[in-house]
């Protein structure tokens, strides 16, 4: 965390998630950026104050967010504390179960990068116009708020497939290309394949695919209002310029908000073909918790424990008895009722009670795994965990004593009892016993030579979930991907132009509009910069409104030719001069 200003809300969070935070460096945002940041914004505003839900307009002046200027993170952080949030910057995407859980901690996680001006109206990468202009402003709902948290919280802890794990860094690598300058246009087609090809797969949804197809049709793409007449209140149409204007076009569908819409997927790299409406925040959340109830984390059983072996990710599952095991889980066995009866951890293993670790139960005592049976004992119609004192005592389960029993699934456990671990309620949750054999049919599972088994006390699987009950327990639940963002070296002529950006900016905050400095600055533009098209209007805006009428049509003329370029740079010079005839409606952001 050097170089981070950090506050009560950063310094609670874990230490798995502290490792994706990185400082803004403020300072090395460039005066071209500033320049797209301004450009945006106002194209934005002016459009989304007719069309957004009005949270949004009024979150911007909640949040600090101007109109002149990127964002300061710590600027956002002074503001964003007063309705219980924070912000933080990180590299680009970032895992998607540490992006839930930076959520359910109220912590909106910001992409500091902002996208080149070639992609001024959309990027596929996330960026500060998406995520400081997007997401920040509508968490000043309530209502809102507490959807984006109970969302990070229940998605943190929905579980991956190997086949997230791969789309996700295909995506990481295609979004850095393409907003890294000069990149080779093979490494993009290679790079857009392999989303597409991941894309194509016909491979179940996984419960983070679900839950991640959710939170793209809401958070990021979601309508609100009727179908008839719908609002904008995801980021991704809010800080998309482009996408902000065709998603209310009739070439969209616009479809009621449903849990249905958990089975919809997208293509991040194009615009979407269809819209889902919510009629108000408050169904978001019934609709979340409807999904809840189909997740591991409120079923447990087999079908969520084999999801936790196939992702080869470190979850956990809890038994009824509270019991919390912790690890990469590798293997099970279940009866002719689909009833789990055996597990396996490979690696590093931790056992907890309500989210604390049991003291002398970490990965120091379980670096190679666990394994346990689980179930009925055969012929004792009480259940171990459910068994007092004198129960034990009929069954043998003495201190110090020889053990030998049978599950109802045919497992038989023998070895002698060193001890017992009692919950805070006084149920047994654990026997630990040496010189112990455990066997099932003819295959051995566990052997004396294994050491000390300990031996979990339950009948059943009540929740099954990604990531370890206690944090504290795994030193890195998460991976920091090793794609990292490219930093393109600046060249001379770009630090030239930077500089003619740098200059405008400078005489529009200083209200100079010295005639012979705006013509100088236009001589350069016109015979260095033959495809430059948002200085020229950032000169315009600036003499637009002076008596220096001569100029202001000379720039004018320059920009009419420089429409010639393309049809995306004309839309773009036209809806900027627009903007200033409108500029009136926006006036409070300046």
């Amino acid at each position: 965390m050097k170089n981070i200003e950090s506050n009560p809300i950063i310094d609670r969070l874990p230490p798995h998630l502290k490792q994706f935070i990185k400082p803004q460096n403020y300072e090395d945002y460039s005066s071209i950026n500033q320049a797209v940041w301004r450009y945006v914004m106002r194209k934005s505003i002016a459009h989304l104050s007719k069309v957004a839900h009005h949270s949004y307009l009024d979150g911007l002046e909640k949040t600090g967010i101007s109109i002149n200027a990127i964002p300061s993170m710590y600027g956002m952080n002074r503001i964003l504390k007063d309705i219980g949030w924070a912000a933080v910057a990180v590299d680009g995407f970032i895992p998607p179960n540490a992006f839930m859980e930076f959520q359910a901690y109220k912590v909106l996680v910001i992409a500091s990068d902002i996208r080149q001006l070639e992609n001024i109206e959309y990027t596929p990468a996330p960026d500060i116009i998406h995520e400081a202009a997007g997401h920040a402003p509508i968490i000043a709902n309530p209502d809102y708020a507490e959807y984006l948290r109970r969302f990070g919280e229940i998605g943190a802890k929905a579980i991956l497939s190997s086949h997230d794990n791969e789309m996700y860094e295909a995506v990481r690598t295609l979004s850095i290309l393409k907003e890294a300058r000069n990149t080779d246009e093979k490494a993009i087609v290679a790079a857009e394949r392999k989303v597409e090809e991941l894309q194509n797969k016909k491979v179940p949804l996984s419960e983070m695919a679900k839950i991640r197809n959710l939170h793209w049709w809401t958070v990021e793409y979601g309508l609100i209002g009727s179908i008839d007449d719908p609002k904008i209140y995801g980021a991704g149409l809010l800080s998309s310029i482009g996408e902000s204007e065709w998603c209310l076009s009739d070439n969209v569908k616009k479809l009621p908000y449903t849990i249905k819409a958990v089975e919809q997927n997208f293509d991040i790299t194009k615009p979407q073909p269809q819209l889902f409406v919510t009629p108000d925040f408050s169904y978001l959340m019934e609709v979340l918790e409807e999904f809840a109830n189909t997740m591991a984390l409120r079923k447990g059983g087999f079908k969520g424990l084999q999801k936790l072996i196939e992702s080869e990710k470190v979850g956990t599952i809890e038994l009824n008895t509270g019991l919390q095991i912790s690890g990469v889980f590798s293997r099970m066995i279940v009866n002719e009722d689909n009833e789990v009866v055996f597990f396996k951890t490979e690696g590093p293993t931790a056992l907890a009670y309500r989210e604390k670790e049991l003291i002398g139960h970490g990965i120091a005592t379980y670096p190679n795994g666990f394994i346990s049976p689980l179930g009925k004992l055969k012929g004792v119609n009480l259940a171990i965990e459910n068994m007092g004192p004198k129960d034990l005592k009929a069954y043998n389960f003495y201190d110090g004593e020889y053990l030998s029993f049978e599950y109802e699934s045919g497992i038989t456990v023998e070895g002698i009892n060193i001890t017992g671990l009692r919950s805070v309620n006084g149920k047994l949750i654990l026997i630990q016993l040496k010189d112990c054999t455990v066997t099932h049919d003819s295959e051995i599972l566990f052997s004396p030579e294994e050491g000390v088994l300990n031996l979990v006390v339950g009948s059943s699987i009540v929740s099954v979930y990604s990531g370890s009950a206690d944090y504290n327990s795994f030193e890195n639940l998460y991976e920091v991907s090793k794609t990292k963002t490219i930093r393109t070296p600046r060249i001379d002529k770009l630090e030239t132009l930077e500089k003619l950006y740098g200059d405008i900016r400078t005489l529009r905050e200083a209200n100079d509009y010295d005639v012979e400095k705006g013509r100088s600055i236009l001589r350069d533009i016109q015979s260095k910069y033959s495809k430059e098209w948002l200085s020229l209007l950032e000169l315009y805006e600036l003499y637009r409104d002076t008596s220096h009428e001569k100029l202001k049509n000379e720039i004018l003329r320059e920009l009419d030719h420089r429409k010639t370029i393309s049809n995306t740079i004309a839309k773009l010079i036209d809806s900027g001069i627009q903007l200033l005839e409108n500029k009136r409606k926006v006036s409070q952001f300046y």
